[in-house]
């Protein structure tokens, strides 16, 4: 059964994929999605393919039929999960649902990265826009990577410093294997790598600015935002990026990111250019 889960969770990630695609893309790739879609649906179980179809109706709106047990819990609606459940789980001899989503449960990632929460917030503070999910702390005016692979990992190293992730590295890992599946670069210099199922928090998201500019998969970069999503949020990530796609398709509002000198006029920038677009 643990290779049923892993084609399941391949599947999960490439229809995730195809949602973002078709949030910020150009279709061109749709079809080569599709038809890995397809093969990898051909290779479930019948009792599992009509389990996934289920599931995959009924979630009509986030397409996640899958979510990790993340310290007992489910991680898509957080209902504890019962202890023979859990163990249940854990051995991954057959499928187990949650009895709360009815989502299909794997066994959490001991060394998956951990979203800890980032700064404490004052009790009367109420953050709105960008500020809900990002922080000036979590921006950089003038990266230093030259690469794909150090700008992630030179991003996910700020939100460990920060404490808003337990574990860059993995962090890191897995946004390349992400990358992998299908470039995040969406056009108009701008990146969108990120890693799902990063429990314990908010949705997370750091930025960094390159003055000259990064190859993404052939496509050169200058703006580069990685995100640690939650799995309850994964359909909610795609407003966010959709939003920020749309703040940055204004010529001015690209330029003033390109223009900041320092991490506090970068974040003036980044709060003023999402204000109508990041809710």
């Amino acid at each position: 059964m643990k290779s049923q889960l892993n084609i399941l969770k391949q599947l999960q990630e490439l229809v995730l994929t195809k949602d973002e695609h078709l949030e910020t893309g150009d279709g061109k790739h749709l079809e080569a999605l599709n038809e890995s879609i397809e093969a990898l649906q051909q290779k479930l179980d019948p009792p599992v393919a009509a389990l996934y179809d289920r599931l995959y109706k009924r979630s009509a709106k986030s397409h996640v039929v899958m979510a990790a047990m993340s310290n007992g819990c489910c991680s898509a609606c957080g209902m504890q999960v019962p202890i023979a459940q859990s163990q249940q789980v854990r051995l991954a001899q057959h499928l187990v649902t949650c009895s709360s989503c009815g989502r299909i449960l794997f066994a959490d990632e001991a060394d998956a990265a951990r979203n800890t929460g980032g700064r404490t917030q004052d009790r009367d503070e109420v953050r709105t826009g960008i500020s809900r999910f990002s922080a000036e702390e979590l921006v950089v005016a003038d990266l230093k990577a030259t690469t794909r692979e150090e700008a992630i990992a030179e991003l996910a190293g700020l939100m460990e410093s920060h404490n808003f992730i337990s574990n860059a590295d993995s962090l890191v890992t897995a946004a390349l294997e992400r990358e992998g599946v299908l470039s995040t670069a969406v056009g108009n210099s701008l990146a969108f790598p990120h890693v799902r199922g990063v429990e314990g928090g908010a949705l997370t998201l750091a930025m960094g600015v390159s003055k000259k500019g990064i190859d993404w998969g052939g496509e050169k970069v200058r703006v580069v935002c990685l995100s640690a999503i939650p799995v309850a949020v994964s359909a909610f990530y795609l407003r966010l990026m959709s939003g920020l796609v749309q703040s940055f398709s204004k010529k001015d509002s690209l330029a003033a990111l390109l223009a900041a000198k320092d991490g506090p006029s970068l974040w003036k920038v980044l709060v003023k250019a999402t204000r109508h677009y990041v809710k």
